[in-house]
């Protein structure tokens, strides 16, 4: 009983936050992760499996097309390693949550240099000129 209830409130998170998504964005780029394989032999499996990326990614892409909306899936490969200014590639540890680039001097979280760098290669790939390109 207990674990149906948490369940039911992931699936209930998951619908809400991919509805507000779909709400305010007509085009929404995410990582195409393999987390099948990110969960195989992870210290990590447990808290993957418990933020129910899958499911999240799931409703996503149905309300996606229900909305007529375009998904941009990117591969995710450097996306934190890239210098999303300068495409300068770095590597970094995952204990490093600052993105500094040592060519053009560009200082953000990790996680904003990653979302700026998803956001550009999903709109190319839906054929979308990022508006900082039309400037």
């Amino acid at each position: 009983m207990h674990y149906q209830r948490i369940r039911n409130q992931r699936k209930d998170f998951c619908h809400k936050e991919s509805k507000k998504i779909i709400d305010h964005y007509q085009y929404i780029c995410v990582e195409d992760l393999d987390i099948k394989k990110m969960t195989e032999g992870s210290h990590l499996a447990k808290s993957i499996m418990d933020a129910s990326w899958n499911q999240f990614r799931q409703f996503l892409t149905y309300k996606v097309e229900e909305a007529g909306r375009k998904l941009g899936l990117v591969n995710p490969a450097y996306t934190t390693q890239d210098c999303s200014r300068c495409k300068h590639r770095e590597e970094k540890k995952l204990s490093e949550r600052m993105h500094h680039c040592s060519r053009c001097e560009y200082q953000t979280t990790r996680d904003l240099n990653a979302a700026e760098n998803i956001l550009a290669l999903g709109l190319d790939g839906l054929g979308i000129i990022p508006r900082s390109l039309c400037l």
